[in-house]
């Protein structure tokens, strides 16, 4: 297959471009863990499940960026820019948010935690579950974007803890421009041959029901298996019952008309029908999330 020529996204108005000669991505160095207000957060039973369960899953990205990367081989900026950029700023992500929770609570035996975790959790991350159509995996790509920008969003707000507040802003500012990344190149790689609406819909659809029944479940599952706070009791919230009230937590603030927009635009709909389906879509899906 030839190679083929991409440009980067240009970024939104206000937010810098991180090209050479830019300003410069902000580092851990750049976060002052030692104003972490601990009373204000240690016994948010959910917030501690969300922070940490987060910081599994970033931890484990370059297994899945390595697939990706040999994926788009035939699309070298792509790939360049995944292994360049992407990749570095997830693990920072994870790095970050590590070591949050181990401020936060040291109790959390972290390390063992994550190594159940990833020992499951890596071996989904194939490049059998890539959609085969590179396009259809740039789509694929922009649902995680927009989950994890959410996401990222719904956790600033849970919370006043004022370094908790700056890092997940930062690091959903990051998101949202990966998310221009890949919807751009999506774009790019689809403009001559215009991929069916109903095949965009039907990679738009597994993912999102991947994110669900794949990543959070798992690393969830080993939150609560290590939960320095099970005993094992008879009255111990189970798996499912803490499942169940996390996402009713999240879904009832997730900025959903917000995600239902992202998730929209791969499917270039004409401006009026968007408008048109953008609340119910965003009714329903905070419905199936507060199921």
């Amino acid at each position: 297959m030839d190679t083929q020529t991409f440009s980067a996204p240009s970024a939104a108005p206000g937010t810098p471009q991180r090209n050479v000669g830019s300003k410069a991505h902000w580092t851990l160095d750049w976060i002052d863990f030692s104003r972490i207000r601990v009373a204000d957060v240690h016994d948010n039973e959910d917030l501690f499940y969300l922070l940490v369960s987060a910081s599994f899953i970033e931890s484990g990205s370059d297994t899945y960026t390595r697939n990706l990367v040999e994926h788009f081989t035939a699309y070298p900026q792509i790939a360049d820019w995944l292994q360049g950029q992407w990749e570095p700023e997830e693990l920072q992500h994870g790095r970050a948010l590590r070591t949050y929770v181990q401020t936060v609570w040291p109790e959390f035996d972290w390390d063992s935690a994550y190594a159940a975790f990833f020992a499951e959790y890596s071996r989904l991350c194939t490049v059998e579950e890539l959609e085969e159509d590179r396009a259809l995996e740039l789509v694929a790509r922009c649902v995680v974007e927009t989950g994890t920008a959410t996401y990222y969003q719904t956790l600033r707000d849970l919370t006043n803890e004022p370094v908790l507040s700056d890092l997940t802003e930062r690091i959903r500012v990051d998101e949202v421009q990966h998310y221009k990344h890949f919807y751009h190149y999506f774009k790019q790689l689809d403009g001559e041959r215009k991929l069916s609406r109903v095949r965009v819909l039907g990679a738009l659809r597994r993912r999102l029901h991947e994110l669900r029944t794949s990543d959070s479940d798992i690393a969830l599952r080993y939150v609560w298996a290590y939960h320095p706070a099970r005993d094992g009791a008879t009255n111990d919230p189970s798996f499912d019952q803490v499942c169940r009230r996390l996402y009713r937590r999240v879904g009832e603030r997730l900025p959903m008309d917000q995600a239902v927009k992202m998730l929209l635009k791969p499917l270039a709909l004409p401006h009026r029908m968007e408008q048109w389906v953008e609340r119910p879509l965003a009714r329903v899906a905070r419905r199936v999330m507060t199921a």
